[in-house]
């Protein structure tokens, strides 16, 4: 087989390949259409500034709870703004987004989490029930957040406020970080809703 020009000299280099990402296109739409509506939710109205801030908000909470490249970040969540923000903020930490089917039983979800190697766990108030009895039967490394943490979500919304709508679950010493990171950065269920 005979090479065209372009299989020669044409080596990856930053003047000629450049990965798109879904990351690149918020970046860019909040910068060249920072007013423009980017996420319609029932009232709720957010435009590519806001929706990128908490992107990145997101990305920051994770960091600093050790997300890094290459781990994963599950999420049990239906299709919301948080679903969107999860799908930007956790690969801008260069995790890996594992987006878990909200129709599945426990024991399949346990193996989902398990399977992922999920380090961090972000659920939907509504499917706490089913969260509870998977993280009873996961054995990966969130299987301790049942007994170091689940029993704990009280003061967890004293903490993060009475009507918070996410859990980040991420094992026995959570609690005492979460204070410190996670609610402080993306704050309490009225700043994700918007209200």
């Amino acid at each position: 087989m005979t090479q065209s020009p372009y299989d020669s000299d044409l080596d990856r280099n930053p003047a000629n390949f450049q990965p798109l990402t879904p990351i690149s296109f918020l970046a860019r739409a909040a910068a060249v259409f920072p007013t423009q509506i980017a996420i319609v939710h029932g009232d709720l109205r957010r435009d590519y500034a806001q929706f990128y801030a908490r992107s990145r908000r997101l990305a920051s909470a994770l960091a600093a709870r050790g997300i890094k490249r290459g781990d994963t970040v599950s999420v049990m969540l239906a299709n919301t703004p948080a679903m969107l923000e999860c799908h930007y903020g956790a690969p801008m930490t260069g995790a890996v987004l594992n987006t878990l089917n909200t129709r599945l039983d426990a024991a399949v979800l346990a193996f989902t989490l398990d399977h992922a190697d999920a380090k961090v766990l972000i659920v939907d108030r509504e499917y706490s029930a089913v969260m509870k009895a998977a993280l009873a039967l996961a054995s990966g490394p969130l299987a301790g957040a049942l007994t170091g943490f689940w029993g704990g979500l009280a003061e967890v919304s004293r903490l993060a406020g009475s009507d918070r709508s996410f859990r980040p679950l991420m094992g026995r010493t959570a609690l005492r970080g979460l204070r410190d990171s996670w609610a402080r950065a993306v704050g309490t269920a009225r700043h994700w809703a918007g209200q």
